[in-house]
C-alpha cells in the first residue's frame, strides 16, 4: 500500500524556502507515529530538508542526479526504482510536491492546516475519486493555526 503524508494549507502551501510554513508539534507527533519503521520515498530536497536522517525509517530518495548521494539515503531514480527499493508492503510518500506528482497513493494522512501562508510548493486539492473515513480537528492555539488530521481513501 502506497500512503501520502503532507500538511497541506487552505491554499494548497505545503512549503516555502525548503521548510516548512508553520510549527505544528501535534503534526510532526503523528508524522512520526505514521512512518515509524516503514520506508519513506521522498525528493532530495526534502531529505536535504532534514538536519539528520529521521530515526527509526528508511530514506529512499528519488533524484534525477545520477551523482547524489548523502550518508542515511538510499538512491532511486525513477518511481519503480523506489518502489523496488521499498519492497513489499507499506510504504509512505513523504513529499515534496513533484513527487507527490509521481505517485497514485491509495491512502492519503493529510493535515489540513486552515491558513494561507506564502509558499513556493504546491499540492492541489484532493478530488472526487477520495472520500474522508476520518477528521479530527483542533482550534488555533498559542499563535499557531487550527487544523485538522484527516484520513482520506481511493474511491473503488
Amino acid at each position: 500500500m502506497i500512503s501520502f503524508h503532507l500538511a497541506r494549507a487552505d491554499n494548497g502551501v505545503i512549503g516555502v524556502d525548503g521548510t516548512l510554513p508553520w510549527h505544528l508539534p501535534a503534526d510532526l507527533k503523528r508524522f512520526k507515529a505514521q512512518t515509524m519503521g516503514r520506508p519513506m520515498i521522498m525528493g532530495r530536497k526534502t531529505f536535504e530538508s532534514f538536519p539528520s536522517p529521521l530515526p527509526g525509517r528508511r530514506h529512499i530518495v528519488l533524484t534525477r542526479d545520477r551523482g547524489w548521494q548523502a550518508e542515511g539515503a538510499e538512491v532511486a531514480h525513477s518511481p519503480a526504482e523506489a518502489l523496488e527499493l521499498a519492497g513489499d508492503g507499506d510504504v509512505a510518500v513523504i513529499g515534496g510536491a513533484e513527487v507527490f506528482a509521481l505517485f497514485t497513493p491509495d491512502r492519503v494522512e493529510l493535515t489540513e492546516v486552515h491558513a494561507s501562508p506564502e509558499g513556493d510548493a504546491h499540492v492541489p486539492p484532493f478530488g472526487l475519486e477520495w472520500r474522508e473515513v476520518a477528521r479530527e480537528d483542533y482550534a488555533q492555539e498559542a499563535g499557531r493555526p487550527a487544523y485538522s488530521f484527516v484520513t482520506l481513501e481511493r474511491v473503488q
